[in-house]
């Protein structure tokens, strides 16, 4: 039988296990090759499906997990046509004959990517495909033993940001751990980091160890999602030194250097590559009284706040939208900065913190509040990793001895790091 592709509607393909000769291959592409653009693992079919042929498998992903290939010609299905075609992966390998899709594993944000940040997301079912969706942001955030029963193995494909607090790679670390509890194999389809090309911050300290950060890493750390699984297993930080049978299927010309605009937002807040790269920088508002844009079409774009001065003239008013039911400061109208035209970092911008707490202890002296009035709540610290850097910023510490703090976990960190790396 051949190999054929169809309309989306129907059978993306139709393969048995002697014909695995006919999969995609890297070479097809010769435009991909010439002009070496960034191919994604998930694109490069020929070296994955060979291992879920005549497999049970559990997926987990979200909207970012999209492939490319090129579409078979009509008049000769072996034959690659010029068509480039897009299918969500869930799509894709639930209609590949010798592949039996058993569930799908939704990280926060949903399996279709809509729900809002923290979230709690319920178990259900797909309405594209009919596939039980297992929650892994909702009563639950590790696989269950019950919930992998019936698989072989486990495939991951997750578009990342490459910040700590960006819950992503907490998910993986529990599938990892789960499924090496079970003695299941991990595929991991590695993607871009957009914000790779730059290591920087605080590394957590394990006392502060939560969903939002889980492991001894800067806030930037620098490496694929494939990479830091590599990470998560080769630093034993499962639970009671467990390992996974990890396969990391690579990306094609990535280098953590490459500039990569991502095809479809991450989450419903990150909508373009501008709030791409300053979502490290600007996350920590998140445990302020500051709104990062949330109820606004520019998020982590803009950044304000109704008890602040007017900052460059500029303010917003955020209202519920999509992605933000219930938005920081709803209703009221926040002085602050619109950064949208803002150059892309290559390290945390420290100076919009440092603005704001000097423009509020500015304000509660004015208005004769306690001491202990700040511009921070507990979350601040979840999300910096550590206590030090709010009494920093507190005390009144420039941003250069700020910086100057972290160092020499930094350079721990980048020896552990290189352990580990895939790409240049």
């Amino acid at each position: 039988m051949l190999l054929l592709m169809i309309s989306c509607a129907n059978k993306h393909s139709l393969v048995t296990k002697n014909e695995t000769s006919t999969i995609e291959s890297d070479s097809t592409n010769s435009e991909i090759q010439k002009n070496k653009t960034i191919k994604v693992a998930a694109d490069r079919t020929s070296q994955y499906i060979p291992l879920l042929l005549g497999k049970n498998i559990g997926i987990i992903s979200n909207q970012t997990s999209l492939l490319t290939v090129l579409e078979r010609t009509e008049v000769a299905p072996y034959v690659m046509g010029s068509k480039k075609v897009t299918y969500h992966l869930v799509d894709y390998l639930h209609n590949y004959n010798g592949i039996e899709v058993q569930s799908v594993f939704a990280p926060e944000h949903g399996f279709r990517g809509k729900a809002d940040a923290g979230e709690v997301i319920k178990d259900g079912n797909d309405i594209k495909t009919g596939l039980p969706i297992i929650s892994l942001y909702g009563k639950n955030k590790k696989p269950s033993q019950e919930q992998l029963e019936e698989l072989d193995v486990i495939v991951f494909d997750i578009q990342d940001v490459g910040a700590r607090f960006y819950t992503y790679i907490s998910t993986l670390h529990y599938v990892m751990e789960a499924s090496a509890e079970k003695g299941i194999p991990v595929i991991v389809l590695d993607r871009p980091n957009p914000n790779g090309h730059y290591i920087d911050g605080p590394v957590l300290e394990m006392e502060h160890k939560s969903f939002v950060g889980m492991h001894p890493v800067p806030v930037v750390y620098g490496m694929t999602i494939g990479e830091y699984a590599q990470m998560i297993n080769g630093e034993n930080w499962l639970k009671n030194g467990v390992k996974c049978d990890l396969t990391v299927i690579e990306l094609k010309n990535y280098t953590h250097d490459s500039e990569y605009s991502l095809p479809i937002k991450p989450s419903p807040n990150l909508p373009n590559d501008t709030s791409i790269n300053l979502y490290p920088s600007l996350c920590f508002f998140e445990g302020t009284n500051v709104s990062v844009g949330r109820g606004t079409e520019l998020q982590f774009q803009i950044i304000g706040s109704p008890l602040f001065s007017k900052k460059d003239n500029f303010s917003f008013t955020p209202t519920p939208n999509f992605g933000s039911k219930f938005p920081k400061n709803q209703d009221l109208v926040c002085f602050g900065y619109d950064l949208t035209k803002n150059k892309r970092l290559s390290n945390l911008d420290l100076s919009w913190l440092l603005e704001f707490n000097k423009d509020y202890t500015s304000f509660k002296n004015a208005q004769g509040y306690t001491s202990k009035a700040t511009l921070f709540n507990s979350f601040f610290t979840k999300l910096a990793g550590t206590k030090k850097l709010q009494q920093q910023i507190e005390q009144g510490d420039k941003e250069e001895k700020i910086r100057k703090s972290w160092q020499s976990d930094l350079d721990a960190f980048k020896k552990i790091r290189e352990k580990y790396l895939i790409y240049d």
